[in-house]
């Protein structure tokens, strides 16, 4: 038999509105994410004050995927560098 992953509802607030979020994660992770948007998007809304709701999800969205990838290429080159050095 498969064991079900648990999943859990969250109520979040991002930026004025509410969102039930459902995932495997804690409702702590959950509220700690939401509370990033929210943080992200009121800091890009003070900078761009006359952004409608829909632009500013978007650049809140490209600013995330932005320090993504860049966390991401970081992490790889300590990973290349880490191997390197046991390597070498």
């Amino acid at each position: 038999m498969l064991s079900e992953t648990k999943k859990n509802r969250t109520t979040v607030d991002i930026y004025g509105q509410q969102y039930t979020i459902v995932g495997a994660e804690s409702t702590s992770h959950i509220r700690l994410i939401a509370s990033l948007v929210d943080d992200k998007m009121r800091e890009i809304s003070s900078m761009n004050p006359s952004l409608d709701i829909n632009k500013l999800a978007v650049l809140t969205a490209v600013n995330a995927v932005n320090d993504y990838i860049k966390m991401k290429d970081y992490a790889e080159k300590l990973e290349a560098e880490n191997n390197r050095k046991k390597d070498g």
